[in-house]
């Protein structure tokens, strides 16, 4: 824990890593804010932060405050008043603090909302980012507030990122669900399948959570053979991208598998391989939909970025 007595200095010249992964163009992994994690426990230097903070305001289902451009809207603490109270600290852009804040705390309207997948087509990289750095935190706080072991009232600390039973003093820490998601290919062709309640002719790569007891590439195994009857022989970590709809990390792979007929049976309604013309004929779709043939999911979704780095293999 950082001494109170010492102001907290960023490392210098500080700036997000590079991600080293072949997937690219998908949202919320660019630009993150530095979280400045010894700042959580620093109740002083949060309030001294809190007049020129910049506040991203949600409401309760998770939807944020915009102006009439539908971009955030620009508020500062100096603006609301008083001190950080339950505001959860997002981190630092340079010497800016970023706090997250709930909007029936505060006395505010503004002219419109704005969810999260929507903000990620129409928000820069790094406020969309953050918005999903906070809604990610804003599901977890409304989820926690009595304890799973006793019932107590919850009380968030250090920033919000902790929180303390006030009857039996258990704490309580941001949960993230890891789920894999699939690229498998069989001798030139990608598996893909869909959901029944999806749009219409959406299809994706496969996708599930991990559970207890299981590594990451035996959920692999595991997910593609319940969703489609495909057996995978080898899979290879591609990328990740947390996923706040409400919490996931989504955990991407390519994998090889046998030459199965795909079967579904449960969770998706079709499951098939498509060829690379096929792939193609979807990704030009997304300019000009012809009303037939199949589509992918949104440029923002990791799933995107595994069809396309399958079809930039495969095709090149």
């Amino acid at each position: 824990m950082a001494s109170t007595n010492m102001p907290f200095q960023s490392p210098p010249s500080w700036r997000p890593p590079q991600l080293i992964s072949p997937l690219a163009g998908y949202a919320f992994v660019d630009e993150p804010l530095e979280r400045a994690d010894p700042l959580r426990a620093d109740a002083a230097a949060l309030a001294a932060l809190w007049p020129q903070a910049r506040l991203l305001v949600l409401d309760k289902d998770g939807t944020a405050f915009t102006g009439e451009d539908r971009q955030p809207l620009v508020l500062t603490g100096g603006e609301v008043g008083g001190g950080p109270g339950t505001a959860i600290f997002l981190g630092l852009r340079g010497d800016q603090a970023w706090f997250s804040v709930e909007g029936s705390q505060l006395a505010l309207d503004a002219p419109g909302r704005i969810d999260l997948r929507e903000a990620a087509l129409l928000w820069s990289v790094a406020d969309a980012s953050a918005f999903s750095f906070a809604r990610g935190m804003s599901y977890w706080h409304s989820r926690n507030r009595y304890c799973g072991v006793c019932g107590g009232q919850v009380q968030f600390e250090r920033g919000g990122f902790v929180g303390r039973c006030q009857q039996c003093s258990v704490e309580h820490y941001p949960r993230v669900d890891p789920a894999v998601i699939v690229a498998v290919e069989n001798r030139g062709r990608l598996l893909l399948g869909r959901q029944a309640n999806w749009a219409p002719r959406r299809y994706s790569v496969l996708a599930g959570f991990v559970e207890p007891g299981e590594s990451l590439e035996q959920t692999v195994v595991r997910e593609v053979f319940e969703e489609s009857k495909v057996r995978v022989t080898a899979c290879r970590y591609l990328g990740t991208q947390p996923w706040p709809f409400p919490g996931a990390l989504m955990v991407g792979f390519s994998a090889q598998a046998e030459d199965d007929a795909p079967q579904v049976d449960g969770e998706l309604e079709d499951a098939r391989w498509c060829s690379v013309e096929e792939v193609a004929a979807a990704i030009a779709r997304d300019q000009r939909d012809d009303g037939e043939g199949m589509r992918l999911p949104p440029p923002i979704s990791i799933s995107r970025a595994l069809i396309e780095d399958w079809y930039q293999r495969t095709a090149g």
